[in-house]
């Protein structure tokens, strides 16, 4: 019996997951959100800009680089998966790996600028 509840789980799991002939895709994974709530307590003015970044973030599936750069024209790449978000007006830097095959953004810092440059020549980051 627990076998076909099972079964019926993952048939409705994967014929709600059709449109027509495509299949939909689930939206990006963020992990965790816990670091960038952790930011904004230390840093007030940062709550804002996070949470739209946040927001923009967990309702698309991106792809590639190119169609993270749709939506963030500053964003930079770095390697295959790590990207670089200037967040309240280049105030701040958001650091995550994005695993685009996977559907999962894993938040690695966030940092004010000065705390990035700092990373960054002494290659920490």
């Amino acid at each position: 019996m627990l076998v076909n509840a099972r079964v019926l789980v993952l048939d409705t799991h994967f014929f709600c997951s059709q449109i027509g002939n495509k299949t939909r895709q689930r939206p990006m994974h963020v992990i965790t959100r816990k670091r960038l709530q952790e930011f904004w307590r230390d840093h007030p003015e940062s709550e804002k800009p996070l949470k739209a970044w946040f927001a923009i973030v967990r309702l698309r599936r991106y792809s590639t680089p190119h169609e993270v750069r749709q939506d963030f024209p500053s964003a930079s790449f770095l390697g295959q998966w790590r990207t670089v978000f200037n967040i309240g007006g280049n105030k701040y830097r958001l650091i995550v790996d994005m695993r685009y095959d996977l559907g999962r953004v894993y938040i690695r810092h966030v940092l004010t600028h000065a705390e990035y440059d700092h990373r960054t020549q002494t290659g920490t980051l």
